[in-house]
C-alpha cells in the first residue's frame, strides 16, 4: 500500500514537471514572437512622394531609403518623385531594412530625327530605337524621288515629339506596252528591238518547221496583245 502511494506521488510530480516545462516553452515562444513583432514595422506607400519626404518618413519607422540609379520616364509623374517601391506598401519588415525605390525622370522629351531621304524600313527602325511611335504612313507615286524613300515627315526634324507621320514614295507608274504579235518575224531582229526597249528577251528553243526558214519566230510568251512593261521577260521559240 505504501509502495502504491509512493508511485502515485512520483507520477504526480512528473505530470507537474511536464506541465511546467510546456508552460515554459509556450511562454518562451510567445515572448520571442512578441519581441520579433515589436521589431517589425509596416512599409508605408511612397509612390508620389519626393525622395526627401520618403527618406524622412522611413527614418521615423527605423527604415532606410535606397534610390535606384535608373530613372524612368513617365508623363504622369514629375521628375524626382517616386514611381515604384520594393517591398510594396503594407508589407511587414524588420527595422533597419532598406526600401528600394525608382524615381521618375519626368516626361520624355525626344527630338524627332531627320528621316527624309531614308528608306521607309530604315526610318521605322530609327523611330523604334528612339522610342518614338509611327503615327501614320501616306503614299505618293512619283519619278522625282527614289522608290520607297521618305519624302516628308510630320513633325519636322529637330522638333520635340513622340509620334511621327511619314510620306513615302512608292515609285512612279511603269510605262506599259501592248505585246506585238511576233509570229513569222525574224527572231534575232525581234529580240534586238525588244532589248533596246528595256525588255529581257530569251530564245527559249528551236524547233524544225517544214517550209519555214531558220530563225523565224514560231511561238512567243507572252502572247500578242498582252500588257507588258520594261524589265518584263519575253521568251521566243524560233524555227531551225
Amino acid at each position: 500500500m505504501v509502495s502504491t502511494s509512493r508511485v502515485w506521488s512520483a507520477g504526480k510530480i512528473l505530470v507537474l514537471l511536464a506541465a511546467l516545462g510546456a508552460t515554459f516553452l509556450v511562454s518562451a515562444f510567445v515572448a520571442v514572437r512578441v519581441a520579433v513583432r515589436a521589431r517589425e514595422v509596416t512599409v508605408p506607400d511612397l509612390a508620389g512622394r519626393s525622395v526627401n519626404d520618403a527618406s524622412v518618413r522611413l527614418d521615423d519607422l527605423g527604415l532606410t531609403l535606397r534610390v535606384d540609379d535608373n530613372q524612368r520616364a513617365d508623363p504622369k509623374m514629375k521628375a524626382g518623385y517616386i514611381l515604384q517601391q520594393d517591398p510594396l506598401s503594407g508589407a511587414r519588415v524588420r527595422r533597419a531594412r532598406s526600401i528600394r525605390v525608382w524615381v521618375s525622370a519626368g516626361e520624355a522629351a525626344t527630338t524627332v530625327p531627320d528621316l527624309v531621304g531614308q528608306t521607309e524600313r530604315t526610318a521605322q527602325m530609327r523611330l523604334q530605337q528612339d522610342g518614338l511611335t509611327l503615327a501614320a504612313v501616306a503614299e505618293i507615286r512619283s519619278h522625282d524621288y527614289a522608290a520607297e524613300a521618305v519624302v516628308a515627315q510630320e513633325p519636322a526634324a529637330s522638333v520635340k515629339g513622340d509620334r511621327v507621320a511619314l510620306l513615302v514614295n512608292r515609285g512612279g507608274q511603269r510605262s506599259t506596252y501592248v505585246m506585238p504579235d511576233l509570229i513569222g518575224v525574224d527572231g534575232d531582229r525581234a529580240a534586238e528591238f525588244l532589248r533596246r526597249k528595256g525588255f529581257r528577251v530569251a530564245l527559249a528553243g528551236t524547233q524544225p518547221y517544214p517550209g519555214v526558214p531558220a530563225g523565224v519566230v514560231l511561238r512567243q510568251t507572252p502572247a500578242g496583245g498582252f500588257q507588258i512593261a520594261p524589265g518584263d521577260a519575253i521568251a521566243l521559240e524560233v524555227s531551225r
